[in-house]
């Protein structure tokens, strides 16, 4: 069974920082290619970053020098390393495995106030 727990959010001034960790199980994780999406409220669910098995990323341009991702293959875990937060940043937070698309956690909130 498919578990991907999200955690790491919070409220956070705008210009702060957040770290967001997903636990993967129920998968091999290493041979996937893992994202973080964001949903923002009366919006549909966007792709943020993903990194591939063997470490190569990809930013939307929304998040684009301000997000890291990275992966700990030997902890089965993603984080998302979001800088100089924005208010438009504020969404529920989730990450997804490429090879079970289907398969989403509960997400972790990111609020970002003035």
């Amino acid at each position: 069974q498919v578990q991907l727990v999200e955690s790491g959010g919070g409220l956070v001034q705008a210009g702060g920082s957040l770290r967001l960790s997903c636990a993967a199980s129920g998968i091999i994780f290493s041979i996937n290619t893992m994202a973080w999406y964001r949903q923002a409220p009366g919006s549909q669910r966007e792709l943020v970053a993903t990194i591939t098995s063997v470490g190569r990323t990809h930013y939307a341009d929304a998040v684009k020098g301000r997000f890291t991702i990275s992966r700990d293959n030997a902890k089965n875990t993603v984080n998302l390393q979001m800088n100089s937060l924005k208010l438009e940043d504020t969404a529920v937070y989730y990450c997804n495995a490429g090879q079970i698309p289907e398969a989403w956690g509960r997400g972790t909130q990111v609020t970002v106030a003035s």
